[in-house]
């Protein structure tokens, strides 16, 4: 079936006042199609916009816009927080494996859904990319799907593989994959990754995302034998484990020998390694975040960050007070799996303090703060100072424990916090 090609313009004519529009995530989203869309905005009125975490600008946010565009997301990323802050659009709270369950179930139904994929194969199928995540449940729901083709795009492996009949329209484009460069591991990042590390097993399943601490507890790993990836999403720092032979899966129960990913975000570097590569599998978040498959892996380790820590172990890992700075995600899928998981291991690791030197470890989370991670659920925090392990201590335990993780400069404060709630540590 030949692509059903058409100009920016004359594409996005099908978006209508009051429709609900997907936006492809990530590295995928489909910049063409979103300016095309703005353009339009004169005539629409109310156009509801959904996605889960995109990369660049996002014009529909710009004030003069509120009357034609609703932005309603799944997780707020920099390039929208300042305007969510202004009233600019909604924040739906939901965890990252459910969010295909709003569509199937016409919660949320979509109407148009904008995305971008590589050309389509001698068979007709197009790759969605290093995004499948959410989107490919949201291209099966919408009732008209709007694709950039883009040859840049990579070729990948698993469930986003597409057939041209499901385009309704199609648009030619030939733009640079968004990039994110691995940055530079910081001295608390370092030290952070290697008490992560001393954490990790041999033949352990990982689950990983993006940053410095990802990044340092990845360069700590070299030595250690027989590492498997089953992940929400990963980066360029797998790849050196994987020419060293220290990433093989060879010991997972849930596609075993493949990297499980529902999406993958970094350098050109880590797009080349995963285009048309059988070893590495992106499936959709209904999957890779299934509490029920990510437990049948050995030995998961899953480490994920937070913003702020209780001295109870209540994690807030995506509001900075009532602020929305981030999203649920999939931090509870995976705590909740690794702990499932035989031999499994859930950590939350983050610095002791801000840049600002204000502690991350607090008596009381701040008012208006959401809990991503419940006190019930942690089991390992890790900062620069330590590791505290919670799992089955009482409150007093945990007091103790992450006040000795907490930067020097804050100890006494903390301590005074705590004994004022329990009495003596």
């Amino acid at each position: 079936m030949p692509l059903p090609l058409t100009t920016p313009a004359e594409a996005v004519t099908a978006i209508q006042s009051g429709n609900r529009v997907f936006v492809h995530s990530v590295a995928q989203t489909p910049h063409v199609l979103i300016r095309a869309m703005v353009d339009r905005a004169p005539e629409l009125r109310n156009v509801e916009i959904c996605h889960i975490h995109t990369e660049g600008p996002l014009p529909y946010l710009e004030p003069q816009y509120r009357e034609s565009f609703r932005p309603n997301s799944f997780f707020i990323g920099a390039n929208m927080r300042e305007q969510l802050a202004q009233g600019i659009g909604d924040y739906v709270p939901i965890f990252l494996s459910e969010i295909p369950l709003l569509f199937k179930r016409r919660i949320l139904p979509i109407d148009v859904a904008l995305i971008q994929v590589s050309p389509p194969d001698a068979h007709g199928y197009c790759s969605l990319g290093p995004s499948v995540d959410v989107s490919l449940a949201a291209i099966r729901s919408a009732k008209y799907v709007i694709a950039q083709i883009n040859p840049r795009v990579p070729r990948t492996h698993g469930d986003g593989l597409i057939p041209v009949s499901m385009l309704h329209a199609a648009v030619e484009v030939d733009e640079p994959m968004y990039q994110v460069l691995p940055g530079e591991i910081s001295t608390e990042d370092r030290k952070i990754g290697q008490y992560v590390a001393s954490l990790v097993e041999d033949g352990a399943t990982l689950q990983l995302g993006i940053g410095g601490i990802p990044n340092a507890t990845l360069a700590e790993l070299i030595h250690h034998k027989g590492l498997g990836i089953h992940t929400e999403m990963f980066s360029d720092g797998v790849i050196d484990l994987v020419e060293r032979g220290v990433i093989t899966n060879e010991y997972k129960t849930v596609l075993p020998y493949r990297i499980v990913s529902s999406f993958v975000m970094g350098s050109q570097r880590v797009y080349d390694f995963i285009d048309d590569n059988p070893a590495v599998e992106l499936k959709q978040a209904s999957y890779t975040n299934d509490a029920s498959i990510i437990r049948r892996n050995p030995k998961v380790t899953a480490i994920n960050s937070a913003i702020e820590i209780d001295l109870t172990g209540q994690v807030c890992a995506d509001t900075i007070g009532t602020m929305q700075y981030s999203g649920v995600g999939g931090q509870m899928d995976f705590v909740r799996g690794a702990t499932l998981s035989e031999g499994g291991k859930p950590i939350i690791a983050l610095p002791s303090a801000t840049s600002k030197g204000i502690s991350k470890i607090v008596p009381y989370l701040k008012e208006g703060a959401g809990v991503t991670t419940t006190r019930a659920h942690v089991h390992y925090i890790v900062t620069e100072y330590g590791i505290a392990d919670l799992y089955g201590q009482n409150l007093r335990q945990r007091a103790r424990a992450l006040v000795a993780i907490a930067h020097p400069d804050h100890r006494e404060e903390l301590e005074r916090q705590a004994y004022a709630r329990y009495g003596t540590l």
